[in-house]
């Protein structure tokens, strides 16, 4: 691809040294320079194709395009509705001005239908912020949809100052061009990165940092792709009263359900707070207009959450970006994960290739099968196979192989800060700075493994007990009272009974729930804090409706009396439970027992 640098100086618009052209890929390099803005100035009949809804609402609002004949073709908006617009542009004489979302652009086509125009010819199509067409096709299945029309344009053109350079042949079939505009001043802007193991405990230092160095009070800014962590990470740090999330429709759903009413789908200023968390759909072509400059913090916690996993290259400038009069600050909290594989373009490359290879020959195998048997065989082999997902209509979407590298070249970033630091070096247009490690003796990585319901129990509660253990000597400390909390929640009986009787009876009774609780509670008699131990060690024993032999029976008590030092009057036998639970007389396994039917104290 043929590509063509353009120099740009400080102050200057895109506009000032240059028009959009067709058959051309605009690298803008700096976010704000106005590619769309000018494209909607531009004196011709224009589509443009916006991933999200939020940029289309802000600069339909904008008074800036008061004058521009606007439309906005998103979810609720009909058919009907764009060929009552194009009617009236057209009657009227003004360009015709269509910002739509991908996957509305299907109404524009049957609007320029019903009125027999030809929209190939008349009009001008760019796809703005054309990274997106990759990075999000793996979770918008439609986000491609206008990809074969945009190939049918006479003049045609993407743009972003993220792009990322598609692999589909047709670019190189229609002659495109790769235009770079080239800034001739320092334009760099720092982020420091601070590597963590508890993205919680990360945030509980830095915020307070950030508010520290406020000359005078600004808000603070965070990007986390995920509304499940955003709310959690709200609830734990107390600031619910001052925080707003902006994020998609359904999760404005989900947090208004668990009782958090400041959630939006469209950005508005009057709905900030100190604290506003976005989601993914506001990284790109939003202008968040403001007269502060406020503090950006991305958190990234691929423990918690995949695709907290953002990329420095695209999303991270991107929503840096977002804020036209610049940022005080930009921060990124970044937890990594060694799990991830690490990987390069060229053995990612290899994969593809290997994994088309085997799906074209099980293809020519199910088209050349003999019998129906045969033929389920090997289409269910295709059915499965990574390629698959990589096929639409019987043709290779080039945009979903070129996802499939995207993801997991970010990925791999996240294997260790070093390589997350070299992606981050490779955009140009961040200078990332590493700031002090925050590394914590309970991690976010423990969490999981001792949150995960699939584990072996004795083995999350020896695992519990030891990091309990390397804590002992530092529990006055806030953070640890912090972790220990946190353990509490995984499992709170394990955590009273280290702190009751601590690790080594536990390890003693070899993590046997029903022996460490009768240790627990013979511990409690000698520091005299209850006179109920024995129905406490009765109860630890004896369950209601269960059947217990009476041999067991007796035994037991004997033992209660023994173990407490406790004088009986009568005999002690069977019967004695008599006192304490309404029996029913039966056998077990040919022996004599009761059935303990319910507790009488």
């Amino acid at each position: 691809m043929k590509i063509i640098n353009i120099p740009i100086r400080r102050g200057q618009h895109l506009s000032d040294v240059y028009s959009i052209e067709s058959n051309t890929i605009l690298c803008k390099t700096l976010t704000g320079l106005g590619a769309t803005y000018s494209e909607i100035k531009a004196k011709r009949d224009s589509i443009i194709i916006e991933p999200n809804q939020p940029a289309i609402i802000g600069k339909c609002k904008s008074t800036v395009h008061k004058k521009d004949n606007l439309f906005g073709v998103m979810q609720k908006v009909t058919v009907d509705d764009v060929v009552e617009y194009l009617e009236r542009s057209i009657a009227e004489r003004k360009n015709i001005k269509i910002l739509s979302t991908p996957e509305s652009f299907h109404k524009v086509k049957q609007a320029f239908e019903v009125l027999e125009e030809n929209p190939y010819v008349r009009c001008f199509m760019l796809l703005d912020e054309c990274q997106k067409y990759v990075q999000d096709n793996d979770y918008r299945e439609d986000i491609t949809m206008p990809i074969e029309d945009f190939f049918k344009f006479d003049n045609k053109a993407m743009v972003s100052a993220t792009p990322i350079i598609p692999s589909d042949p047709r670019f190189e079939q229609q002659g495109f061009s790769l235009v770079k505009i080239i800034p001739d001043y320092e334009y760099r802007k720092n982020i420091s990165i601070i590597h963590t193991n508890n993205v919680l405990e990360a945030l509980k230092v830095t915020i307070p940092h950030i508010l520290k160095a406020q000359t005078e009070p600004r808000r603070i800014c965070f990007f986390i792709n995920s509304t499940d962590m955003i709310y959690q990470l709200i609830q734990k740090l107390g600031i619910e009263k001052d925080s707003a999330v902006f994020c998609a429709t359904k999760s404005v759903d989900k947090l208004k359900r668990k009782g958090f009413k400041c959630a939006y789908e469209n950005w508005d200023k009057a709905h900030m707070k100190q604290y506003n968390f976005f989601t993914s759909r506001f990284y790109t072509a939003l202008d968040i207009e403001l007269a502060e400059k406020p503090d950006v913090v991305f958190v990234t916690e691929p423990y918690f959450s995949e695709y907290t996993a953002i990329d420095p290259t695209t999303d991270v400038v991107q929503s840096i970006g977002r804020f036209r009069n610049g940022t005080s600050t930009n921060t990124h909290v970044v937890c990594t994960r060694n799990s991830f594989p690490i990987r390069t373009k060229e053995g990612i490359r290899e994969f593809l290739q290997a994994s088309e290879h085997t799906y074209k020959v099980l293809q020519n195998l199910y088209d050349c099968a003999t019998s129906i048997e045969q033929r389920y065989a090997y289409k269910s082999a295709l059915e499965v196979l990574p390629f698959k997902r990589m096929m639409r209509n019987g043709q290779i979407d080039f945009f979903s192989r070129d996802n499939y590298t995207d993801e997991e070249l970010v990925k791999s970033a996240y294997n260790n800060i070093d390589i997350l630091l070299e992606r981050y070096k490779a955009t140009e247009t961040l200078n990332p700075i590493r700031a002090t490690a925050l590394i914590y003796q309970f991690g976010d990585s423990d969490r999981l493994r001792l949150g995960s319901k699939s584990g072996d129990v004795r083995e999350t509660r020896e695992q519990i007990v030891s990091i309990l253990e390397t804590l002992k000597n530092d529990t006055d400390s806030e953070l640890v009272q912090s972790h220990i909390a946190e353990l509490r929640q995984i499992d709170p009986f394990i955590v009273e009974a280290y702190e009751t009787v601590g690790k080594e009876v536990i390890e003693a009774n070899r993590y046997v729930t029903k022996r460490i609780k009768e240790a627990m509670i013979l511990k409690s008699r000698h520091k005299k804090e209850s006179g109920a131990e024995f129905f406490q060690l009765l109860k630890n024993s004896f369950e209601s409706g269960k059947t217990y032999q009476n041999r067991f029976i007796k035994q037991e008590l004997l033992r209660f009396y023994d173990i407490l030092d406790i004088n009986h009057k009568e005999a002690v036998t069977a019967q004695t439970i008599r006192k304490f639970f309404n029996v029913r007389e039966c056998t077990l396994k040919g022996q004599r027992a009761m059935q303990l039917l319910e507790p009488l104290i």
